[in-house]
Order: C-alpha cells, then structure tokens, then sequence
C-alpha cells in the first residue's frame, strides 16, 4: 500500500436485501474512503445502512455491486474462503455485546483469536501490550460474570486487537455501558489509535462518542450525506 493511499476505499456501493418479492436497497451507491491510522466515526439513524457497510467491510457480507477495497484486497471479487482470511488477519470486530465465552477466562477469550490466526496460544510481548493498554491484566485469570461491563468490553477489544489487524471496527461498543465505562471504552480506543496507529470505524448513536474520531460521517438512507 502506498503511504497516503487509502486503507479502505469504497466506490458506489450497493447492497439489495431480498425481502420476499421485495427488494430492499440497504446502501444506495455510497462513495467512501479511510486513511491508514484514522478514527472514523460513523452516525446515522437506525436503517441508514451503518451495520450493513460495517458488515461488507468486514467480509461478512458480499456486496450487490460497487468496489470495496480493503487492504489490498478487493471484496467484489473476493471468494468467501478470501474473506474468512480478511476477518482473521486484517479486520476485527467489536461489537455492543461482549460475545465472550462464559466458561473461559478472559486470558483464554483473548487467547481464541490467537488460535483462530494460527499463532501461538502462550502470551507473548505482543499480548502483553495489549493488556497493559486496556488495563485488564489483572483481571485476565477471571471469567466474564466476575467482570464489570467496561472490563468485559475492553476483554472484547483485547481480543479484536491481540494480532494487529490492520482495522477495528467497533458497532456501538459503548452501547450496553453506563457514562463512566463508556468514557473508559471510549478512551481505550482513543489510546489505540494514538498509540498504536490502529485505525478504526466506529458507529454510535452519541455524539459526544462520536467526537473522539478524527472525523465524522452521517448516515442515512444508504448513503453518506455529509461528513467534517
């Protein structure tokens, strides 16, 4: 990729849902593009098309037709066993609910994004980073009913991160969190960008969420509207 290239680039894309004999346009030809290390925020109402752009990103969800480049990967063209590759070494979700693994501990929770890419299952300094900056490592040896929402969520994003994808994106993960570990998720992720270069797409419903991205963009009817 080259330096100033965009890390995802998005040209008029469109996504139809069938509906019974209905079709029904989630995005509406939507033009977009991402820089290496950029926090995104993404706002819209609800049926504007923001978990669906996420979900075409993410290579969980093929589109209709438009170009989406992520990386160095075209997801147009890509066959679905490219886009398993994509979910496990270069995109990474976190998402309002926690998904852990109740019977794990939260190292072992980490640990299953490890095995799924292939590496090694013991800490390394890689993983030890990543719990230092989201403040979990004293918490890594209990189980997800033993946590507090704010822990549980920044376990979730411990495990998006412990392989460095090059993107995060983050569907509401603030969306189940009190004030005070909103603030904290929020700033975790602020951490991640500034420190790690990680980039990332948020969407959020909250503005005061919204205003920790570098920019923002609004959602509606499957298309961007306008974006500062």
């Amino acid at each position: 990729m080259n330096e100033g290239q965009a890390i995802i680039e998005v040209r008029e894309l469109r996504k139809i849902y069938r509906v019974g004999d209905v079709d029904v346009a989630a995005l509406r030809g939507l033009d977009l593009d991402v820089l290496p290390a950029e926090f995104l925020s993404i706002v819209g109402p609800s049926g504007s098309g923001k978990s669906t752009l996420f979900h075409i990103i993410g290579g969980l969800a093929p589109p209709t037709s438009g170009r989406v480049r992520v990386a160095d990967g075209d997801l147009a063209t890509m066959t679905e066993a490219g886009r398993t590759r994509l979910r496990r070494r270069t995109v990474s979700f976190v998402f309002q609910k926690f998904n852990l693994l109740p019977n794990l501990t939260a190292r072992d929770n980490i640990a299953v994004a490890r095995h799924l890419a292939g590496l090694e299952l013991k800490p390394d300094a890689q993983f030890e980073e990543v719990v230092r900056l989201l403040g979990i490592a004293r918490r890594l040896d209990h189980k997800p009913n033993a946590l507090s929402g704010g822990e549980q969520q920044r376990v979730a994003i411990a495990r998006a991160i412990v392989n460095h994808p090059a993107i995060l994106l983050a569907d509401e993960p603030t969306g189940n969190l009190d004030t005070e570990n909103s603030k904290a998720v929020l700033e975790v992720l602020r951490d991640l960008n500034e420190r790690l270069g990680q980039t990332i797409l948020m969407i959020t419903h909250n503005p005061e969420a919204a205003a920790y991205g570098h920019r923002t963009v609004h959602m509606r009817d499957g298309r961007i509207v306008d974006g500062d």
